[in-house]
């Protein structure tokens, strides 16, 4: 670990180690509201920072946010059964989590912890107000026909690129499930319990660039995540701010920032561009299943190549990354005629 972050005389405990503590009255200094000024002195984080937003037009909440769940039990994500969403992060205030409820024409949310300000200041591009739908034009019946069904889709963008970025690289080679238990055990034992209300849902926050690197070997082992990808990480923790900076950068360059890391490469790249930067022409190229599922709805080629999917995505040029959304919420999906891929247990060796 040597050379990785600057020495300090002592190191502190990882959060599954700290002795546990009253949650922060920290805020920041910031209006409830409607913004009159500021609270009282000493208030508790469960009292949240509150902010209603009008969409400029239709918007589906479970459409717009899903990408940011990775598996049901996410400890960073949950859709309670009312519509109501809660999401964990860790903002460049410190931690936060975010409320949000559909109020008829109007979005509600509610925010804890430092990062509360940050995260209700960026509800609008989190909820798809910086994306334009209507610069996209079908040239297929199949993608018409799925946006006049779909009206509510809108391309988030969180503003937060190792939010995406780490989960993206667990994701490299392994099935999803794979993936999702291992973001799953990190984050319950080296994050935190997320600011707020939260007790009930067992939400976190997603562990700091420090903590991550300090992440012992055979942990990374024990939740499958084999040496590789966890590598890939350490990489990507230890320059974490100028990763940070691509969520501020066009595609091409955001991409070429990210892609300086080894181990992350165009896929990795899309996967967190997406959510990161609400990039509507990130295509995701070097997947295992997409190019078969493109080639399928637009040409019937299940056995499509990359090259063969990007040829038929080439008139929505710009726009790539929301075409393949629309053909994945179409319905039209090639029915599976071979094994599934096995898991892997390095854990178990």
């Amino acid at each position: 670990m040597a050379g990785r972050f600057a020495p300090r005389t002592a190191r502190p405990p990882l959060p599954h180690q700290a002795a546990p503590t009253a949650r922060g009255t920290g805020l920041p200094p910031a209006a409830r509201g409607t913004g009159t000024g500021l609270p009282p002195a000493g208030r508790c984080d469960d009292t949240p920072l509150t902010r209603e937003w009008t969409p400029p037009g239709p918007l589906d909440l479970r459409l717009v946010l899903s990408p940011l769940r990775r598996g049901p039990a996410d400890p960073t994500f949950r859709m309670a059964a009312d519509g109501t969403f809660w999401r964990a992060t860790r903002t460049p205030e410190g931690p936060g989590t975010l409320r949000v409820v559909p109020r008829g024409d109007r979005i509600g949310a509610q925010a804890w912890g430092p990062g509360g300000e940050w995260l209700l200041a960026g509800l609008p591009a989190l909820l798809g107000a910086e994306d334009d739908p209507d610069a996209f034009t079908p040239h297929h019946r199949l993608l018409a026909a799925t946006r006049h069904r779909r009206p509510g889709l809108r391309l988030l963008r969180t503003g937060l690129v190792m939010e995406s970025l780490i989960p993206s690289i667990l994701e490299q080679k392994v099935t999803t499930d794979e993936a999702y238990r291992a973001w799953r055990l990190l984050v319950r034992r080296y994050g935190t319990p997320a600011p707020g209300p939260t007790a009930t849902l067992g939400l976190h926050v997603m562990p700091d660039a420090r903590t991550w690197a300090m992440i012992p070997s055979w942990e990374w082992h024990k939740a499958g995540v084999d040496t590789k990808r966890s590598s890939t990480i350490m990489r990507a923790v230890r320059v974490a701010p100028r990763l940070e900076e691509a969520s501020a950068m066009e595609l091409p360059r955001a991409t070429a920032r990210l892609e300086l890391i080894p181990g992350i490469g165009p896929w990795t790249s899309a996967e967190t561009l997406q959510r990161s930067n609400g990039a509507p022409d990130a295509v995701t190229v070097g997947d295992y299943h997409l190019p078969g599922i493109v080639g399928h709805a637009l040409a019937d080629n299940r056995h499509a190549t990359d090259e063969e999917m990007l040829a038929l995505l080439t008139p929505y040029e710009g726009q790539r990354h929301r075409a393949t959304r629309l053909i994945l919420l179409s319905g039209r999906i090639r029915e599976r005629r071979g094994p599934r891929m096995t898991p892997g247990n390095i854990a178990a060796l």
